[in-house]
């Protein structure tokens, strides 16, 4: 290499290595200190893309869980109240089987009478009030059909409870639906606003039968009518109870699909600690030594002076 004074291609030799190292430096500072591999898409442009698919997918299982989670929790409330109303039906059973032996007179059964109706009040009033975050769960709404009856068009939906925990919208895989049968006294045929059963042909202890247990007939009948409303209550429990298993299990299985997705994205995302400190320590000494050898280079043109000063 000549000795000349108008370009130092040593000094720019140099600075060009000590620009490259430097920039690595500073590359493997910002992966060390944010704890990403990948930070912008010139790291690893289809990895940064795979990434935020990932990312979106995740948080949309963390609602899945949380969805499913406040689904249980309905669930419950409206099981907390048919255990209410189960006590009230098995108090009307035994007001029933009280009225219906023969030692007691009109008058008494009048008095039994209108605690058998105030516990249909009360269930009436139980399936009315009982609500999740403002949805009403014992008073019909929720019932029906799941394939046909929900209907999620408008501001509020009708039908049967949609529960969405997945991270699509395929009925097999991503939502159930909690549908909740009426549970107020005339829904069970109970109490004087209970419709009438049967026909005109059939004697008045038929056709008024769970309304009253004012006579010692219609004792007799309601006791048949409170134990349908208590299979009733039953089935709608038990189908209660196999959704919240149902649930508990959807539950256990996306915080897994969570927990795997997010190891995956941290393989592409998340920084090597140990391979990026021995990048960042090799580019360290590199830069340093890139600093050094630019000053000696930019020292060598003073060499040409000497043999013009000679």
């Amino acid at each position: 290499m000549s000795l000349v004074i108008n370009h130092n291609l040593m000094a720019m030799n140099a600075q060009r290595n000590l620009t490259d190292h430097y920039g690595r430096l500073g590359t493997s500072t910002r992966r060390l200190s944010s704890g990403l591999r990948v930070g912008t898409a010139a790291d690893d442009a289809a990895g940064l893309a795979i990434r935020e698919l990932m990312r979106s997918e995740i948080s949309s299982l963390h609602q899945g869980i949380r969805n499913a989670a406040d689904a249980i929790s309905l669930i419950q409330t409206a099981d907390g109240a048919l255990q209410v109303i189960d006590e009230k039906l098995i108090r009307m059973k035994e007001l029933a089987m009280q009225a219906s032996t023969g030692t007691y007179n009109s008058d008494q059964r009048l008095i039994i009478d209108s605690e058998y109706q105030a516990m249909s009040s009360e269930i009436n009033r139980i399936a009315s009030a009982t609500d999740f975050n403002g949805i009403y769960l014992l008073n019909g709404n929720l019932s029906g059909d799941p394939s046909s009856a929900h209907n999620g068009a408008g501001l509020s939906s009708t039908g049967p409870l949609k529960i969405h925990f997945g991270t699509g919208n395929d009925s097999a895989e991503d939502y159930y639906y909690v549908a909740i049968s009426g549970s107020s006294s005339s829904a069970f045929g109970l109490g004087h606003n209970a419709a009438m059963k049967g026909s005109t042909s059939d004697s008045d202890a038929v056709r008024y039968a769970g309304q009253a247990i004012s006579t010692q007939a219609l004792a007799q009948t309601a006791m048949e009518a409170i134990n349908q409303a208590i299979i009733s209550k039953d089935k709608i429990r038990a189908n209660l109870g196999s959704m919240q298993n149902r649930l508990e299990n959807t539950i256990t299985n996306l915080e897994i699909q969570a927990e795997n997705l997010q190891s995956a994205e941290s393989r592409i995302s998340d920084v090597d600690v140990a391979k990026e400190m021995t990048e960042f320590v090799r580019n360290q000494i590199l830069t340093q030594s890139a600093v050094a050898m630019l000053a000696q280079a930019n020292s060598l043109p003073r060499m040409a002076m000497q043999l013009i000063g000679g």
